[in-house]
């Protein structure tokens, strides 16, 4: 199964904390809540089913905007992908914030991903492209080839 979002990725920031009478309350920053609430939306409104179950197998690919202060030939070389991101946010980040984001709607948990492969890219339209495979189990346990959704 293949979707894609259209929005800005947002890596996943330390949690913030406050007191709650004698304990502490741990929460995301607000950038990251919205993040993650505008991307279940998007999920619920491109996937209808059930969320998956099993050893699941993900791809993702972030597209981030591209910095405005560069050379034409810098833009050019990113747009094509020869040039890609090698500056923060760093790709786990990413990767925590947007697997969060989709908990109980495309998976279960993201507990039950055993593989994962995640790039980062430039693009004119900052987007998220997820591609999921359910990882098929042999008799004896181990994992066998992926079955895309």
């Amino acid at each position: 199964m293949k979707l894609t979002f259209e929005i800005e990725p947002v890596e996943q920031a330390r949690p913030r904390a406050t007191r709650m009478g004698k304990g502490i309350r741990l929460y995301d920053p607000k950038k990251v809540s919205v993040y993650k609430k505008q991307l279940a939306m998007m999920c619920q409104i491109q996937y209808k089913k059930e969320p998956l179950t099993g050893p699941l197998i993900v791809s993702l690919k972030f597209y981030r905007h591209i910095q405005s202060s560069i050379s034409k030939k810098e833009r050019k070389l990113r747009l094509s992908g020869i040039h890609r991101p090698i500056v923060k946010p760093d790709t786990d980040n990413y990767i925590k914030s947007t697997l969060d984001g989709l908990n109980g709607l495309l998976w279960e948990d993201d507990n039950q991903i055993v593989k994962i492969v995640a790039e980062k890219y430039y693009s004119d339209r900052p987007c998220i492209e997820i591609e999921v495979e359910r990882l098929e189990q042999n008799e004896d346990g181990r994992g066998g080839t992926g079955t895309k959704e």
